[in-house]
């Protein structure tokens, strides 16, 4: 998530976009010269800038959009052979990084949600500020958001919107999307937003009644859950010993998930008495932040949009990575993309 001011620069331009808690992101990253970065969600290049700023660190930018990609290319030459940009998912973090050449790596940082350009970019369909088609999609490959609208059966709809985009009203918001595509298609935000501003009520000083829907169907259609889990398991596989993992989330869903990873991850817990044979984990991440920061005054009169933002940071210890991974289940259940394009 990008926003404006505070020196970080656009990809190639002017101080146009920063990351939202940029600056404590990059001093918790504690960047060093040689070291290799990755910027697992490169966007508008903010991170990636920062860390270039420290003489001999490299960068590998990940990114899904092929826009972002496009992007960077003035960074990438402005860098001197220290940025590989890379399209792909950050859940592959782990692959992309050997695939650059590097077995390890010195940290990692994750910006979660959509960028400030994607919600202005009216054809991308993230937002129903702007007339566009219903699409959502990051990478622009798979069903759209108006797939899902169209396909999914009224529980199926119900259900992520209610999970994902803690909806009160998604049963409400579910029937009346069905009951509105059996006489057209909704194929642009301004035909979603209009049916979900009819269901659900709000008052002038409330966020819009469609930002909740929008949301959910934002992060079904692009698995951004289930991306994030894998991303932050690649993470504790590819990180160094010390090397440092920091997360900022805009969502209490994905806040959930990193804060359980990483207090499992950091967990020094003795083991039962009733099965001493047992040997509790070795700890492979020690906490940066007991709690997670969060932006101050300042860059909330800057940027309104910080304020649902969380950073979580921890170091990666010299502990074998865990295979065990069935202690780390935040994730609502929902049906597959697949399954939900089936079920109407």
């Amino acid at each position: 998530m990008m926003a404006g001011g505070d020196g970080f620069a656009v990809a190639g331009g002017s101080a146009l976009h920063v990351p939202v808690l940029g600056r404590p992101a990059i001093d918790l990253l504690d960047v060093h010269g040689g070291g290799t970065y990755i910027d697992g969600t490169f966007g508008a290049g903010g991170y990636s800038r920062a860390i270039l700023e420290t003489p001999g660190a490299r960068v590998i930018g990940i990114d899904r959009d092929p826009n972002a990609i496009a992007g960077g290319a003035a960074l990438v030459a402005q860098s001197t052979g220290r940025l590989n940009l890379v399209q792909d998912r950050f859940a592959n973090l782990d692959s992309v990084a050997r695939s650059c050449g590097h077995d390890a790596v010195d940290g990692v940082v994750l910006d979660l949600g959509v960028s400030s350009m994607q919600l202005d970019q009216a054809e991308r369909g993230f937002s129903f500020r702007f007339e566009g088609p219903l699409d959502m999609r990051m990478s622009g490959d798979g069903p759209s958001a108006a797939d899902v609208v169209a396909q999914a059966s009224e529980r199926d709809l119900a259900n992520i919107i209610f999970l994902l985009g803690e909806e009160r009203h998604s049963r409400a918001v579910a029937r009346a999307i069905v009951k509105a595509r059996a006489a057209a298609p909704i194929a642009t935000t301004k035909a979603l937003a209009d049916i979900v501003g009819a269901t659900v009520r709000s008052r002038p000083h409330e966020i819009h009644p469609a930002t909740r829907t929008f949301q959910a169907l934002r992060i079904f259609v692009n698995d951004e859950l289930g991306e994030l889990v894998a991303a932050l398991a690649a993470a504790e596989r590819i990180l160094k010993p010390d090397g440092r993992l920091i997360v900022v989330s805009f969502h209490s869903l994905e806040d959930r998930i990193v804060k359980t990873f990483l207090t499992a991850r950091a967990k020094t817990s003795a083991g039962s008495r009733h099965a001493p044979e047992l040997k509790a984990p070795v700890p492979t991440f020690t906490l940066l932040t007991k709690k997670p920061a969060v932006a101050d005054e300042a860059e909330l009169a800057r940027n309104p949009r910080a304020r649902s933002a969380k950073l979580r940071a921890a170091a990666r210890t010299d502990a074998p990575v865990l295979s065990r991974n069935d202690d780390l289940d935040p994730l609502p259940r929902l049906p597959s993309l697949t399954a939900a394009l089936r079920g109407r």
